[in-house]
C-alpha cells in the first residue's frame, strides 16, 4: 500500500505561481506512475499532468501545458506540481495519484482517475482576480 500526502496549496492572484507537493510513503519503491488531478465544483476530476517513471516521460492537459511542470524528487519520493501563470480557471481542489508497477488495476490511460489506485486528500488551490 502506499499513502500520499498533499501540501503547497491556497490562495494567489490571477499571474501568480505555485507549487505543490505530494509526499509518498509505504510501498514507494512499486510507484512507476505519478499523477496529479484537479476537480472544480460541478466538474468531473480533470488530468492535469502525469509522469512515468522508468523513462521519465512526462504528459500534460492542453489546459496547463507550457505553465505546468512535474518532477519527481525520486530520493525523497517526492512529486511536485509547480504551477505558473494561474488563471481562475486553475482553481480547483488538486489531488496527487499514484500506481504500481504490476498493478491487476485495468489502464485507461494517464488522464483517467480509475487508473490510478491511491490518492491523496487533495489541497485547494484558489486563483483570484
Amino acid at each position: 500500500h502506499v499513502q500520499l500526502v498533499e501540501s503547497g496549496g491556497g490562495s494567489v492572484q490571477v499571474g501568480g505561481s505555485l507549487r505543490l507537493s505530494c509526499t509518498a510513503s509505504g510501498s514507494v519503491d512499486l510507484i512507476n506512475k505519478w499523477a496529479w488531478f484537479r476537480q472544480a465544483p460541478g466538474k468531473e476530476r480533470e488530468g492535469v499532468a502525469h509522469i512515468y517513471v522508468p523513462d521519465g516521460t512526462l504528459r500534460y492537459a492542453e489546459t496547463v501545458r507550457g505553465r505546468f511542470t512535474i518532477s519527481l524528487d525520486a530520493a525523497k519520493n517526492i512529486v511536485f506540481l509547480q504551477m505558473n501563470n494561474l488563471s481562475p480557471e486553475d482553481t480547483a481542489m488538486y489531488y496527487c495519484a499514484a500506481r504500481l508497477s504490476g498493478s491487476g488495476r485495468s489502464w485507461y490511460g494517464w488522464t483517467s482517475f480509475e487508473s490510478y489506485a491511491y490518492w491523496g486528500q487533495g489541497t485547494q488551490v484558489t486563483v483570484s482576480t
